[in-house]
């Protein structure tokens, strides 16, 4: 089985207080907004204490382009993505020239050239790495991506894949869009940027052991306006319902003990939950889903109310909290939904 080397997150610069946000949006939604005032009380209730955010607040506040965006968006995500693979690279002790694959994830910003060409140019990676660009995920990406990083990793035993998933969710914000769904994504959503390494089975296993043993992705039919963007001349307008807790009652118990079932376990089996987050709803459905005893969703709980829902990044972040703060010996659930509507999970078998 492949196995995760290491994993390395960034903590941006303008990191910003949650009540800072809140008072920020209430300025910028109230006068054209007229439920503002009554859904304020929701950057209370998603338990959020800090943001990651790759601008300072301010910024926010002005009025931009698309196209002023989506630029900083190739500009900072490069800088950054930089920034989190040496990083990883010094953890997993290899040279940068070690890499064999590389695998971009992300659904917040536009490159033509896709962004994995750029870091490849900016780092002097091998130019002969095997590239795949993945968008459009949302949410559910950096699990998906683990996924990919373990077919390439199962095809060549001898891979060194590294997947780098960078969403920056604050450069979406549509400043005149006074939509529901915006303001509830204000109060929700941040940026983020990780790296992993994983690496084939002609690689010697770390004294930390996190192997891959099995994925599983599935689309829910009739679900499309669940979740995802609208494109418009002035960028990205979020769509998600409020269905999404709805879906995961009804889905993901069964969905878990199917994907389990597959690998002749169960549900007591699995001894680290590594969620996406989402929001605090879809916690609270998780925990009334499975009912698990005892704070299964503590390290998940913790990435969000220190970050905000960051998409994709979120379950990567919450992934690096169990490898350096410690985890059980047994089974990791690795799990996110997104557009779609959709679910990925990615089963690992983790020990000290």
């Amino acid at each position: 089985m492949p196995h995760i080397a290491a994993v390395a997150k960034i903590d941006l610069p303008d990191k910003t207080d949650q009540q800072a946000v809140k008072e920020q949006a209430q300025a910028m939604f109230s006068v054209y907004f007229p439920q503002a005032a009554r859904l304020m009380p929701a950057f209370d209730n998603t338990g959020i204490v800090t943001r990651n955010f790759v601008k300072p607040l301010s910024y926010y506040a002005e009025t931009t382009t698309f196209k002023q965006r989506n630029d900083e968006y190739i500009k900072l995500s490069l800088q950054y993505s930089v920034e989190a693979i040496e990083a990883v690279i010094t953890k997993a002790g290899i040279n940068k020239n070690d890499i064999t694959d590389i695998i971009f994830v992300s659904t917040t910003g536009l490159a033509t050239p896709s962004m994995d060409a750029l870091i490849i140019n900016q780092m002097q990676l091998n130019q002969n790495i095997n590239r795949t660009p993945v968008w459009g995920l949302g949410c559910a990406g950096g699990v998906s991506g683990m996924a990919k990083a373990n077919t390439a990793a199962k095809a060549n035993p001898a891979a060194v894949v590294l997947l780098v998933a960078v969403e920056l969710c604050s450069l979406t914000l549509i400043k005149s869009d006074y939509s529901k769904s915006n303001f509830i994504g204000s109060s929700l959503f941040s940026d983020g940027v990780v790296a992993c390494i994983i690496k084939g089975d002609n690689h010697p296993l770390a004294k930390q052991q996190v192997q891959i043993k099995a994925a599983c992705s599935k689309l829910y039919y009739d679900s499309l306006d669940v979740m995802g963007w609208d494109f418009r001349e002035d960028g990205f307008k979020v769509v998600f319902s409020k269905d999404i807790p709805t879906f995961i009652h009804q889905s993901i118990s069964a969905d878990i003990e199917a994907f389990l079932a597959k690998q002749s376990l169960q549900l007591g089996d699995v001894k680290n939950f590594i969620f996406h987050p989402g929001g605090k709803k879809v916690l609270d459905a998780y925990v009334d889903a499975l009912q698990i005893e005892g704070d299964f969703l503590k390290n998940t709980r913790e990435v969000m109310n220190n970050y905000g829902n960051m998409s994709s990044v979120t379950v990567l972040y919450v992934l690096e909290k169990f490898l350096e703060t410690g985890f059980t010996d047994g089974y990791g659930l690795m799990l996110a939904m997104g557009p779609g509507f959709s679910s990925e999970m990615v089963l690992l078998d983790m020990k000290n």
